[in-house]
């Protein structure tokens, strides 16, 4: 565990981008100083079965069984399962590994035992050798849904069925008005230990706003005494992957970092910007770090987590001696 640094950090993730940032910090603390609060606005049954595409992600990404290509899923997947559901004349559209089945067929199982979300998290981060703690935002059922120039579309449907192609009208969060947040996630946020509370370059829009929006979670990160840092995904005025940058524009917003940071303006102390989005601070209140954000690399995911967790350092330490100025 050398070089390994101590500190308690939250950060707030889904999807693949996300995912790759909680790796690089999963690096670089200490056991058990990670806590990560992931998205479940994606959740859905299908085939009978609950699926949690996000959650599932960060399990895989941090335990090290990810397919490196796609991003999602296992490595070393067979499909066989999906080959004999098409033959049967089932839907194919959302794809099932083989290794990845399990995990889908014993969190349901779970579930219906009477057991939460976040037991089965738990469980299953134990199960495959995680230290860090993943927790689901809510155990609650929060469902994301797009309204789309063809009508209102589940998140699945308008992620995988349809590829992300209506055009996005509105976002909205069935279920969230009512939700409790989990309480491992409220009290990992008001801890007065946590060094930095870090928001992944995931979707603003489709993945970190749903936790945003589970009633308490936002309040605990405002009112928390550790620095707030959002690192954005636009880079170089697009993103890297996935429909962010279409989505921004669809809901009539300029794909820059200045709407990143007047997105997240309420809630964070600093945004982590990629170095080639410079151009774009003018005008911008919140404090800035641009670095090289693009994560190809374990090496770049680790070196964009230390600078992250480093620039956190340099707010407190900034806050420190300005409240010793105060006091004299």
């Amino acid at each position: 565990m050398a070089g390994r640094q101590a500190g308690r950090v939250v950060a707030l993730c889904g999807g693949i981008g996300g995912a790759k940032l909680a790796l690089g910090l999963y690096n670089i603390l200490e056991p058990g100083m990670l806590t990560l609060i992931v998205n479940t606005g994606d959740d859905f049954e299908h085939l009978g079965l609950h699926i949690s595409p996000d959650l599932d992600t960060v399990l895989y990404t941090l335990s090290g069984v990810a397919d490196p290509e796609r991003g999602w899923g296992r490595a070393d997947e067979t499909w066989n399962f999906m080959t004999e559901l098409g033959q049967l004349g089932g839907e194919t559209w959302f794809r099932l590994g083989d290794r990845d089945l399990a995990t889908h067929v014993l969190r349901t199982a779970w579930l219906r035992g009477g057991k939460s979300l976040s037991d089965f998290t738990e469980l299953s981060a134990h199960a495959l050798g995680i230290s860090a703690k993943i927790l689901p935002m809510t155990d609650h059922p929060v469902r994301t849904v797009v309204e789309t120039a063809e009508g209102n579309l589940a998140f699945q449907d308008y992620f995988v069925r349809r590829r992300c192609e209506p055009v996005v009208k509105r976002i909205r969060f069935d279920g969230a008005a009512e939700a409790k947040p989990s309480p491992k996630a409220t009290n990992a946020l008001s801890g007065p230990d946590v060094r930095a509370i870090v928001i992944c370059p995931s979707n603003p829009y489709m993945s970190i706003d749903p936790i945003l929006a589970v009633p308490g979670l936002q309040c605990a990160i405002k009112n928390a005494t550790a620095p707030v840092i959002a690192v954005s995904p636009i880079i170089a005025g697009n993103a890297v992957k996935g429909p962010t940058a279409k989505i921004m524009g669809e809901l009539g917003r300029v794909v820059n970092t200045q709407t990143i940071a007047t997105h997240y303006r309420d809630l964070i102390d600093a945004l982590v910007i990629d170095e080639s989005d410079g151009r774009d601070v003018a005008g911008i209140r919140t404090p800035i770090m641009a670095t090289r954000t693009k994560m190809e690399s374990l090496a770049d995911r680790i070196r964009l987590g230390r600078e992250v967790i480093g620039y956190g350092d340099s707010l407190t330490q900034k806050s420190a001696e300005r409240a010793a100025r105060v006091g004299q």
